[in-house]
């Protein structure tokens, strides 16, 4: 049995230095240091603040939304925003854009980094790109990349660029003009396009490729990418687990071959249930429509324990650096499943306390003091993030980095 990795390789050391207002070391002060935000990714979707963020709710629906952004902002640094072509432009030449700007910055002024997804997916695609020629296809798709992408420089800079092209130009489950368009062009040409636009768009932006084939098939195409010299930021790796977790083995084998690639790697879309499982015999997971699919105590017990072993594993594991769960709420959850932190009442599951005794105590420094040494100097050693200190009611912000190295911040205190 693979024993789990150790998570040392996410703490660093800072020293600070207290000095007077004219630079002087000050030695034997109380410095109170805490941490104020992780640098490893905890994400999850952001999809049910949109309303919120808009002011389109009021009364007990706006009050609902509050305590479970409360929830959220509690455990979650990164938000996944939905930029699904057919549903942020349903009508040509009209984007959603203003909604998904408040929403943006809504998180934004929480904290929350964001993360947009996707650019290029042949699924929820707008109707109106259908029977359109190819050559106009491309060019629509081009500018839809540069738009989203330029238009939230800043704010969004972090996006899945293009999604599941391993099966993108095979997929028959429904017409949709981007299968022919990848079809025509062929995976890699096409990933090329949509890197190409986006980093064009905002040069500093992380791009991921992003697919569900875990497959060696996922492999050969990432291989045949950088061969072909895509630069890609991290690689992403969906792991729905609706029918039942599948195991630190079988997890951290998976991202082990992944790893090899030298890139970041982020498990971007990640669910457990905490009801029945889905049946294995099951192929594609939206083959399975139930009327009524409950969280159940025993399920929720058992989510509890997976989702704190899948979140131990991978963390660590040096290679990824972030995981995002696929909901906070069983309500609206994707194909019904009761997948979330949440119940539809608004009430944390076993799986939601679990995930924050990791994220805010386990792995956090909470509010310490420290004093500080004959150079006026104090060690903070902890989860690298980011950090606040405070000195005789001076604060000032720092970072904690990768371990073995050092920072050093000043304090100006009277």
């Amino acid at each position: 049995m693979r024993t789990q990795q150790a998570v040392e390789h996410r703490t660093g050391e800072t020293v600070l230095t207290v000095v007077d207002p004219h630079g002087a070391p000050l030695p034997g002060v109380d410095v109170t240091v805490e941490q104020t935000r992780h640098a490893f990714g905890f994400g999850n979707i952001g999809f049910d603040f949109v309303e919120l963020a808009n002011g389109e709710l009021s009364g007990a629906e706006a009050a609902a939304a509050e305590h479970l952004a409360d929830l959220y902002t509690d455990v979650f640094t990164t938000a996944t925003l939905p930029f699904y072509w057919g549903r942020f432009e349903p009508e040509r030449g009209r984007p959603d854009t203003a909604r998904l700007r408040r929403t943006a910055e809504w998180f934004r002024d929480r904290g929350i980094a964001l993360k947009g997804h996707p650019l290029v997916w042949h699924t929820v695609q707008p109707d109106w790109l259908l029977g359109l020629p190819l050559d106009e296809v491309e060019q629509l798709q081009r500018e839809r990349i540069r738009r989203e992408v330029g238009g939230f420089a800043g704010l969004v800079d972090t996006w899945d660029a293009i999604n599941e092209v391993v099966i993108m130009p095979v997929f028959d489950n429904g017409d949709n003009a981007i299968t022919p368009l990848a079809r025509a062009k062929g995976r890699i040409p096409t990933i090329r396009m949509a890197f190409e636009e986006a980093r064009a768009a905002n040069p500093h932006a992380t791009l991921l490729l992003n697919d569900f084939d875990l497959s060696s098939a996922y492999e050969c195409l990432i291989e045949g990418v950088l061969e072909a010299g895509v630069q890609i930021d991290a690689i992403g790796l969906q792991t729905h687990m609706h029918q039942g977790y599948w195991g630190e083995e079988t997890m951290l084998a998976m991202v082990d071959r992944f790893a090899r690639y030298g890139l970041p790697l982020h498990l971007t879309e990640t669910s457990l249930v905490s009801g029945d499982l889905m049946p294995a015999h099951i192929v594609d997971l939206n083959d399975f429509q139930v009327p009524s699919w409950p969280s159940t105590p025993e399920g929720e017990d058992r989510q509890a324990d997976e989702v704190e072993r899948h979140y131990r594993s991978l963390v660590g594991h040096p290679a990824v650096e972030s995981v995002t769960y696929w909901g906070i709420t069983d309500e609206g959850a994707w194909l019904g499943a009761p997948i979330g932190l949440v119940r539809e009442d608004g009430s944390p599951k076993p799986s939601y306390d679990a995930l924050r005794r990791l994220v805010k105590e386990e792995w956090w420094t909470p509010p310490t003091v420290l004093r500080t040494d004959d150079r006026g100097q104090v060690r903070v050693r902890g989860f690298r993030g980011e950090y606040r200190a405070e000195v005789r009611g001076a604060a000032t912000a720092f970072a904690v980095g990768r371990a073995h190295g050092e920072q050093q911040v000043v304090a100006s205190v009277s």
